[in-house]
């Protein structure tokens, strides 16, 4: 079969598609045929090596859907031919960017023939990034304001519609190119994140009871000026390893929560997947596909990933 690997760590350029034998599935794992695989930014950290790979040659991915055609010893749940999506590969363990993957089962769920590969491809990993930050950390409460910061993004248009289901008031920030689209999701107000102004014209619209916040290290403060008394504060992604408060007193005067999170900490992975399968099923929230890519343009994905602007995900499908 054919999967993407980096022998090296480097730039997209290292990514090659090799010839390697199919998988075996172990104890409590499931071999899946895979029919998408999602593109995250979490993907070319590994890859530069500023993430660590139990071993290379190592293939990246963390998202993927697809049908089961090979069951462990120990697995109940799952059977030949089921329809699957799940996220958290690529992490200590091959990724996805592959024809067939081996999956533990507690990191998928069943997916109902209604919902499209490509869109639960699109939205295992960013979908159970949102559901974690809104639902189970910060507990949104209808009417109250959620502020997210870069909506356009994979996380970000997702939590836009996830906020938005649960009757929240759904502020974002993002380029002026977006502010449509992002509309048309569910944001209520969307701000330029480039004015000089920004706190002020968000305050003026509504101080946030819960901000999402895909750019920590960039926001601490920020967060903290604009916060309503008592607001979560999440954080999800960040563009540097440093972040830092000029006036950390703030955070103490308005009794803010910040709680910083990782999507592969995720406690009980399949009950959050099948939520999110549910939420596709209905038409709640899905994912925006902005392009797919053959396996062999692996490269060019990961780097539109990271240097292209658009709203919404990259997929593979091999």
């Amino acid at each position: 079969m054919r999967a993407v690997r980096f022998h090296e760590h480097g730039g997209p350029d290292v990514l090659t598609v090799d010839e390697i034998d199919e998988p075996e599935p172990g104890y409590g794992e499931v071999v899946v045929e895979v029919g998408a695989a999602g593109v995250n930014p979490v993907d070319t950290y590994f890859r530069e090596g500023a993430y660590d790979v139990p071993y290379l040659p190592f293939t990246p991915g963390s998202d993927f859907a697809g049908t089961v055609v090979g069951v462990g010893e120990g697995v109940e749940r799952f059977s030949f031919g089921d329809r699957v999506f799940g996220t958290g590969l690529g992490n200590g363990m091959s990724g996805t960017y592959a024809e067939q993957i081996v999956s533990p089962t507690e990191l998928l769920t069943h997916l109902p023939e209604e919902v499209e590969l490509t869109d639960a491809a699109a939205f295992a990993l960013v979908g159970t990034t949102a559901w974690q930050a809104l639902v189970h950390h910060a507990s949104v409460e209808p009417v109250e304001t959620v502020l997210i910061h870069g909506g356009s993004g994979g996380v970000g248009h997702v939590a836009i519609q996830l906020a938005n289901t649960m009757g929240a008031r759904v502020f974002t920030t993002s380029s002026p190119d977006y502010h449509d689209k992002l509309e048309a999701l569910g944001a209520d107000a969307v701000f330029d994140y480039n004015r000089d102004d920004l706190k002020r014209v968000i305050t003026e619209v509504g101080t946030p009871d819960v901000i999402l916040d895909t750019h920590m290290d960039h926001y601490l403060q920020f967060d903290a000026d604009i916060a309503a008394d008592g607001a979560r504060i999440i954080g999800v992604g960040n563009d540097t390893a440093e972040g830092s408060f000029t006036n950390i007193g703030v955070t103490k005067s308005k009794e803010l929560r910040y709680q910083f999170m990782s999507m592969f900490n995720t406690p009980d992975q399949p009950a959050v997947l099948s939520r999110l399968s549910d939420l596709l099923t209905r038409g709640d929230v899905g994912p925006v596909i902005h392009r797919t890519y053959d396996l062999e343009e692996a490269g060019e994905a990961q780097r539109n990933v990271i240097h292209d602007g658009f709203v919404g995900k990259i997929v593979l499908v091999p």
